[in-house]
C-alpha cells in the first residue's frame, strides 16, 4: 500500500510548517524558557496565534462544538512541525484533554468545554498516574509529571475505575511547578484535598482516546524534532570546514547522517500508520499507536545526540540549540510510557492475537 497525504492534509502541513518557522524562533522559545509561575515554559502568545489565526487548537475536536472536525493525521502534521522548533506550547495536554471530552463527556460536557478548548481560551494537562482515593464523590491525593501543568486550566485524571475533569482553580487544588530537564514543556504536580470533580459520562472511551492523542502526539513531535535535527547537521556539516574540507565530506560522518535517516523514515512510517489507524478505527491500532511511541521517541533521541556530536564543540554551548531538541527528546522518551514499557504492551497484544487465532 502506497500512502500519500490528500492536498487538504498537504496544504495544512505547509501551513503549520511556515507558521512555525516564522513564530516559535529560538528567541522566543528561550525566553519563554526563561518566564516563571505560570507562564514558565509557556510562549502565550504564539498559542493565542496558533488557537485564533490558524485555528488548529481544536484540530481533532468535532465542527460542532467549535473544532476543525480533522483527524489524528492532521493533528499528527501539527504536531510534526511543532516538534521541528521545539515549540513552548501547551498542544499535548489540551489534544489529550478535548480528544477525551470528545469521546467520553456527556453533551453538556462537550458544550460546556470542547468551544473554549478550540478557541485556545481554556488550556488542558492530562496524568498519567496518580494516587487519588475518591470520598463522597471529592478526590484527593496527588498527580504528578502534569505536562505545562501549572499553565493549565483543567486537568483529565483517571481515578476510582472512572476519568474525572477537575478545575484546576478550585477550592482544594495545589498546583506546584517543577524545573524540569525540557524547560519547553515544564511539569508540575497537582494535590487535591477534597476536590469536587467531574465524572466524565464514558470514562473508558475517554481514556482510550486522550492516550491515543497524547502518544500520536509526542511520537509525531519526535519525528518532527529528528527531521529537524538531521537538517541542521547536514547544514552545519556543509558549512564547516576541516583539514581543507567540509567536514560532511567525510565518510565516517556521512554514515552517521545515513544512519539518522534510515531511522527517521521508520519513524514517519510509524506515526502515520498509528495515525491513519485511529481515524480508521482499525483493530491494528493498539499495536500501531504503542510501536510508534516507543519507536519515535528512540529516534528522536539518537538523532538529538548525533546532532550535538557532530556539531563538535559548539552543539555543547548553551547558545546553540541542539541542546532544546536533546532536552525535549529525553523527555518525551519517559512522558507518558517509556519504550520498554510500550514494547511490553505490544508483546501483550501479539500473544493475545495468537492465543485467539
Amino acid at each position: 500500500m502506497e500512502f500519500a497525504f490528500t492536498e487538504e492534509q498537504g496544504m495544512i502541513g505547509e501551513t503549520v510548517r511556515t507558521f512555525f518557522a516564522d513564530n516559535a524562533t529560538s528567541d522566543r522559545t528561550r525566553a519563554a524558557m526563561a518566564a516563571t509561575g505560570r507562564d514558565a515554559g509557556l510562549d502565550r502568545a504564539l498559542w493565542s496565534a496558533f488557537a485564533g489565526e490558524l485555528g488548529l487548537a481544536g484540530v481533532g475536536l468535532p465542527e460542532t462544538h467549535g473544532g476543525a472536525g480533522l483527524g489524528m493525521v492532521e493533528f499528527a502534521l501539527v504536531a510534526e512541525a511543532a516538534g521541528a522548533r521545539v515549540a513552548a506550547l501547551p498542544l499535548l495536554g489540551t489534544a489529550m484533554l478535548g480528544r477525551a471530552i470528545a469521546a467520553g463527556g456527556s453533551a453538556a460536557q462537550q458544550e460546556a468545554w470542547l468551544p473554549r478548548l478550540a478557541a485556545g481560551e481554556v488550556i488542558g494537562t492530562a496524568a498519567w498516574e496518580g494516587e487519588l482515593t475518591l470520598a463522597a464523590g471529592k478526590l484527593s491525593g496527588t498527580v504528578p509529571y502534569l505536562p505545562h501543568g501549572a499553565a493549565a486550566d483543567l486537568l483529565l485524571v483517571p481515578a476510582a475505575g472512572e476519568v474525572w475533569l477537575v478545575d484546576l482553580a478550585a477550592p482544594g487544588v495545589t498546583v506546584t511547578g517543577h524545573v524540569t530537564m525540557d524547560q519547553t514543556r515544564p511539569l508540575a504536580t497537582a494535590r487535591l484535598d477534597g476536590v469536587a470533580a467531574e465524572r466524565l459520562a464514558d470514562g473508558a472511551a475517554a481514556l482510550a482516546a486522550a492516550h491515543a492523542a497524547g502518544w500520536i502526539g509526542l511520537a509525531a513531535e519526535a519525528l518532527g524534532g529528528a527531521q529537524a535535527a538531521l537538517d541542521r547537521t547536514v547544514a552545519y556539516s556543509r558549512e564547516r570546514v576541516q583539514f581543507g574540507r567540509p567536514i560532511g565530506s567525510f565518510q565516517a560522518y556521512k554514515h552517521r547522517l545515513a544512519d539518522m535517516m534510515v531511522e527517521i523514515e521508520q519513524a514517519r512510517s510509524a506515526v502515520y500508520w498509528a495515525a491513519c489507524a485511529v481515524d480508521e478505527g482499525s483493530p491494528e491500532a493498539p499495536l500501531a499507536l504503542h510501536a510508534a511511541k516507543a519507536f519515535c521517541a528512540e529516534t528522536f533521541h539518537m538523532c538529538a545526540g548525533n546532532m550535538i556530536q557532530l556539531h563538535g564543540g559548539i552543539g555543547f554551548t548553551w547558545e546553540h540549540d541542539a541542546h532544546l531538541f536533546f532536552k525535549r527528546a529525553r523527555s518525551i522518551l519517559s512522558l507518558y510510557g517509556s519504550p520498554q514499557w510500550h514494547r511490553e504492551r505490544i508483546a501483550a497484544l501479539v500473544i493475545d492475537q495468537g492465543a485467539a487465532a
